[in-house]
């Protein structure tokens, strides 16, 4: 099989290519970068290369911290084996705060989702799964920021008892589609379709209370 071992050689030497060209840019810059990879990956499965941009990316920023199964994971699958694991959110945060990501399960009675308005200098940067049409499993949080990159769901959290209804009903009245994804007491996570300005009018609190943007998501 020498034919074979050439091309794998070939191909470790371009991936290590890859790694060492990788230069410091911004998180949204990295998804069109993406975008332009896979819109030119031919007959190649578009989850293979999701993958191995994924933890080509990964060996150039911080460690990756997990709180939950679900996102240990996500986060191995698409990061590799090397995540560490925390064991409450705020280790996962702090690990974050400390130059890293941390990638935290949704749907479990802990709304470490709500801190981040209290921690502006975290922001969700990422969700998983991330293809469109698919509901959020994890969120990915760090320092890093991100901009719009042309298909994208923001995730805004308001303070407002009652039934996740209305505020939907509300938020498509101003021009917005919401999709609810979590709730602990009168705090609630919203899913917003696009990348929405944290400092947009449509996003008071309908009966003034807390609320904010905290974070945006590309999806594939």
């Amino acid at each position: 099989m020498p034919a074979t071992r050439n091309l794998d050689r070939t191909l470790l030497a371009a991936l290590s290519a890859r790694v060492a060209a990788e230069g410091p840019r911004s998180r949204d810059e990295a998804v069109i970068a993406l975008r332009a990879v896979l819109k030119e990956s031919g007959d190649l499965p578009r989850d293979l290369v999701r993958v191995l941009w994924s933890r080509l990316e990964a060996r150039c920023a911080g460690p990756v911290s997990v709180w939950g199964p679900l996102s240990a994971l996500l986060a191995a699958d698409r990061y590799g084996h090397s995540v560490r694991s925390a064991h409450d959110p705020d280790a996962a945060l702090k690990a974050a705060r400390e130059g890293g990501r941390a990638v935290l399960d949704l749907g479990r009675t802990t709304p470490w989702w709500a801190r981040l308005l209290a921690q502006p200098d975290l922001k969700v940067t990422a969700a998983l799964p991330d293809d469109a049409s698919g509901r959020p499993l994890a969120l990915v949080v760090s320092g890093e920021e991100i901009g719009p990159t042309g298909e994208d769901r923001t995730f805004w959290v308001v303070e407002a008892p009652g039934d996740e209804a209305k505020i939907t009903d509300l938020l498509a009245q101003r021009g917005l589609a919401g999709t609810p994804l979590e709730t602990a007491g009168g705090l609630k996570l919203f899913m917003l379709a696009g990348y929405v300005q944290p400092d947009d009018g449509r996003l008071i609190a309908p009966t003034g209370r807390l609320s904010g943007v905290i974070g945006a998501a590309p999806v594939f």
